[in-house]
C-alpha cells in the first residue's frame, strides 16, 4: 500500500488562492496514519481529493493497491427515520454481522441501538457513523475528525481496537490532538502554516498497539517534531 502527492495544486472553482499548493510526500502500508496542521491548511481538503475517484490515478495523486477509499467526518448524519440498530444491520452484509456486534460493543453503543439518530448525543452519532463504515469493505478509510466530541479513554480504545481489527487496511487520521497522533500513528503528514509555498513533513509517530508501554521522552520528541514543522 501506498499514498503518493506529487506536486499537488489544487485551487476551489471561483477561487485566486490555492487551497493545495505544490504537494509532495509519501506513505507507505498499512496502519494508522495522520494528516496534522492548523485550520485552513487544506487537510479536509486534500482528505476529499483523494477520496474522489475522478482525481486519483494521475500521477500527482498515486494510491498503490488501494482501490476502494472511503471517507468518514465529523457530524456526518444518518439517512432515514429508522433506528440506528436496523440502519446498520441493512448496511451490514451477513459475512460481517459478527465484526459489527464486536464493534458495538466496543463502541459502547449497545444502549441506543432502538434509538433515530437525531436523539443521540454528537460522540455517540460520531460513533455510530464509524461503525457504518468500517463495516463495508474498504482498503483506506479516511477519519476526519470522525471520534471529535468522544471522551479520550473511549476514543483511545476505539483507535486500538481498530487498529488491531484491522491490520491490513490504512487509515488516515485528522485530529488537532498533538499527544494522540503522536501516540497511536505510525507516519504523520504535517503541513505547515499557511503560505504561498507550503511546506510539509512526514514524521515518524510512535505507532502504540493494545498493551503498550508509553515512552513519555520518545513522545515527547515526537511532537517536538510536530511542532518544529510548522
Amino acid at each position: 500500500m501506498r499514498l503518493e502527492c506529487n506536486s499537488l495544486n489544487f485551487t476551489y472553482p471561483g477561487s485566486r488562492i490555492a487551497v493545495i499548493n505544490n504537494l509532495s510526500f509519501s506513505i507507505q502500508n498499512p496502519g494508522f496514519k495522520a494528516l496534522f496542521g492548523p485550520s485552513g491548511v487544506g487537510k479536509t481538503s486534500l482528505a476529499k481529493l483523494i477520496a474522489n475517484s475522478k482525481f486519483r490515478g494521475a500521477k500527482d495523486i498515486v494510491t498503490e493497491n488501494m482501490d476502494t477509499i472511503l471517507y468518514s467526518y465529523n457530524l456526518e448524519r444518518l439517512p432515514g427515520w429508522s433506528s440506528t440498530g436496523n440502519h446498520l444491520n441493512k448496511v451490514t452484509s451477513p459475512e460481517k454481522q459478527s465484526l459489527k456486534e464486536q464493534l458495538i460493543e466496543i463502541f459502547e453503543l449497545n444502549d441506543v441501538l432502538g434509538s433515530r439518530f437525531s436523539k443521540l448525543s454528537m460522540g455517540q452519532q460520531n460513533r455510530m457513523n464509524l461503525i457504518r463504515y468500517l463495516v463495508q469493505d474498504f482498503d483506506l478509510l479516511i477519519l476526519d475528525e470522525s471520534l471529535a466530541n468522544v471522551d479520550e479513554k473511549l476514543r483511545e480504545t476505539i483507535i486500538l481496537a481498530i487498529k488491531e481489527l484491522f491490520s491490513d487496511k490504512m487509515f488516515l487520521y485528522i485530529s488537532h490532538n498533538l499527544i494522540e497522533v503522536s501516540k497511536f500513528c505510525s507516519q504523520i503528514l504535517v503541513f505547515g502554516k499557511f503560505s504561498e509555498k507550503k511546506d510539509s513533513f512526514v514524521i515518524d509517530g510512535q505507532d502504540c498497539k493494545k498493551g503498550y508501554l508509553l515512552d513519555k521522552k520518545e513522545l515527547d520528541v515526537t511532537m517536538l517534531e510536530i511542532m518544529n514543522a510548522f
